[in-house]
């Protein structure tokens, strides 16, 4: 089956662009915006609307194929490709993309997805969002044109057989730490809360004084609710909480002061298991895996259950292997935006899998419904640890999102059978 038309439409993301460089050099908060000039190119100002390029393929029986292009909060820093903005990139896909496109045969996904991810233009590989979105096109139009969920699609093409089952869902806070905590404790979140832990001084404490009183009210606040009866006795969720590399620099990137300070964290938690990700940012990719690979063996070396989430420095397919080589962490944030075509998330998860290392199919706040009910799938089919809820902050609608998608899946599977 071919497809006969592209559609292409500017779209909002479910937050915002911030220029993480500027925020860095000490920009300031008014509300919800921020106070100063941006420093990354592209920018007209430090936080800026989100913004994606929604790809429509139109096929042959009339059938519609989606995908979004989105690119992470944080675009342009850390060796990322640039600001990705709709009415800059939507002539570039017309002109580049829509021929190769329509020449497509979309009974199989993955021909078509490795070609996209390894095309060039002018000598330069396409951007990430591009690849991320028109990937998920693709995936969608193979999906249709089969009568199938775009997991069975991922499942066929790679001969996998794991069952396709709900998977735990990740919520992410935000800032606003405590009150959206209590709407994952209601709704019975499996990994809960991230905590945006990204400021040693405000959110960390110096001696890491501040973060553990928050664990440990994380820890009472589900049990009050327990005894209220809002959440069964038997609600224990993982505390996953990622601290932005704020451990290091509080312990001076002193591998037994910020294992000591871990384990007092987890003995906080309990009775939760407790993740930590990115405790330290080494600045380079080298550096990075050597430190917390020291890390994760000092913890073991402790008895400690803690797992540690690579994030920092581990970007691509290629960085999760070379993290996973060097076991620097316990689990792989498999940034989906980052990865360009989302075979290259289903082919990270499989490596983890494989290896034995947590795979978690995370992204960023800065996607779309879209993007994330694509990669929920991607999930599904190969069997990942965890899926981030996305996209948003506001918690309940990105756990609708992922959720509901699971659950739709499941249930098709499930009739299949």
């Amino acid at each position: 089956m071919k497809i006969v038309d592209v559609v292409l439409s500017k779209s909002l993301t479910g937050f915002y662009f911030d220029d993480q460089k500027a925020i860095k050099l000490g920009a300031g908060h008014d509300g919800m915006a921020y106070i100063g000039d941006p420093v990354t190119p592209g920018f007209t100002s430090i936080r800026q609307p989100g913004e994606a390029i929604s790809v429509q393929l139109v096929l042959e029986n009339g059938s519609i194929a989606y995908g979004d292009c989105a690119a992470v909060q944080y675009s342009g820093a850390g060796g990322r490709d640039p600001l990705f903005l709709a009415d800059d990139f939507i002539p570039f896909i017309e002109k580049n993309l829509k021929e190769w496109l329509l020449s497509r045969d979309i009974d199989l996904f993955l021909p078509n997805a490795k070609e996209l991810d390894t095309m060039e233009v002018e000598g330069k590989r396409l951007h990430t969002a591009i690849r991320y979105g028109i990937s998920q096109a693709l995936l969608s139009a193979t999906a249709l044109k089969n009568s199938m969920t775009m997991a069975e699609v991922i499942q066929k093409e790679y001969n996998l057989t794991s069952p396709i089952k709900r998977l735990p869902v990740f919520a992410q806070s935000g800032d606003d730490r405590k009150l959206n905590a209590d709407k994952m404790i209601i709704k019975q979140v499996e990994v809960m809360p991230h905590a945006l832990i990204n400021n040693v001084e405000e959110k960390l404490g110096k001696d890491g004084s501040i973060l553990k009183d928050y664990v440990a009210w994380l820890r009472d606040r589900i049990a009050k609710f327990a005894e209220m009866k809002i959440v069964p006795t038997t609600y224990n969720p993982t505390f996953h909480i990622d601290v932005y590399g704020t451990i290091g620099d509080a312990f001076n990137m002193d591998t037994e002061k910020m294992a000591d300070y871990i384990v007092s964290l987890e003995e906080t938690a309990k009775p939760h298991p407790l993740y930590i990700e990115g405790p330290m940012d080494a600045g380079n990719k080298a550096d990075q895996i050597k430190e917390l690979a020291a890390l994760t063996a000092a913890l073991k070396a402790k008895g400690s259950s803690v797992k540690l989430v690579a994030d920092e420095w581990c970007n691509t397919y290629e960085d999760v292997v070379d993290f996973c080589n060097a076991k620097a962490g316990d689990i792989m944030q498999i940034k989906t935006p980052d990865l360009g075509s989302v075979h290259n998330v289903a082919e990270a998860v499989i490596f983890c899998n494989k290896e034995g290392f947590g795979s978690y199919v995370g992204g960023t706040c800065n996607e779309t419904n879209i993007s994330a009910q694509t990669t929920t799938n991607v999930a599904l089919a190969t069997n990942a640890l965890q899926v981030l809820a996305k996209p948003g902050m506001g918690v309940d609608e990105g756990i609708m999102i992922v959720g509901n998608e699971m659950n739709r899946v499941v249930a098709l599977a499930n009739r299949k059978k």
